[in-house]
């Protein structure tokens, strides 16, 4: 037989075991929540950092962070989205004010002849159904287990609360696509975080977090990466909270 034969069929087996390898890797990678590949990666990491410090009300700080986030390549879409996500969980005026020292700073990058990425604007929301059912439908995905039959608890204490979660909070605001699922999370869990006293909460949502595709070890990048923006007692309660899951 030809040695040139053999040589030629043992490289085209070679490469095609390199292409369905390849294939493979970017199958995984696609799996994996946004600008991530083992580690939270950069542009998540100041989605904390900003989350945080914005609920915090700590302006100065926030002002470093936005700048990191446009300069490690969150888009200014982006970051809005985040600033927006926070006002549920840490309020309007934090909200707000997040808003306006980003417009600040957007300004600021703008005078020094900085022209930031702007990125995608969120999509119409297209969903069939009322917007209570959606919002419904997204929390039963997002936790893993089925609607009850009935409202219970504050729920039932409060029938309006459970309106306004279902449609606003989980149809209005998670149906947007600017940022994913996960990266919601990351905001949502690092408001509840840097406001404190709300364990069952950040219980609560470290577990979507888990089934929204962050890892345990990503979450405990999360700990490392807002202790320093937090005082030692909400750090240290969080950190207590992971370890419990």
């Amino acid at each position: 037989m030809n040695s040139n034969n053999v040589n030629n069929r043992n490289w085209l087996s070679l490469s095609a075991y390199l292409t369905i390898l390849i294939l493979f890797s970017l199958s995984a990678m696609a799996q994996q929540p946004a600008g991530t590949s083992g580690t939270l990666g950069s542009k998540n990491r100041t989605i904390i950092t900003i989350s945080s410090f914005t609920a915090q009300g700590k302006i100065q700080e926030l002002k470093t962070e936005l700048n990191i986030g446009l300069t490690e390549g969150l888009t200014v879409n982006e970051i809005k989205e985040v600033l927006v996500h926070t006002y549920a969980y840490c309020g309007f005026p934090r909200s707000i004010t997040g808003l306006q020292t980003f417009m600040q700073v957007i300004e600021e990058r703008k005078a020094k002849g900085i022209r930031d990425n702007i990125g995608k604007q969120a999509s119409p929301v297209a969903g069939n159904g009322s917007k209570y059912d959606r919002g419904k439908k997204i929390l039963s995905d997002l936790t893993g287990t089925p609607p009850p039959a009935k409202l219970s608890g504050y729920s039932a204490f409060a029938p309006a609360i459970d309106t306004f979660l279902k449609e606003h909070l989980f149809a209005d605001i998670f149906e947007r696509d600017v940022l994913t699922y996960a990266q919601r999370e990351l905001v949502t869990i690092s408001v509840i975080s840097a406001i404190g006293n709300a364990d069952p909460m950040l219980r609560s949502h470290l577990n979507i977090s888990l089934r929204a595709g962050w890892t345990a070890a990503q979450l405990e990048e999360f700990i490392a990466v807002i202790t320093p923006t937090i005082d030692s007692e909400k750090a240290a309660a969080a950190k207590a909270v992971l370890m419990g899951l």
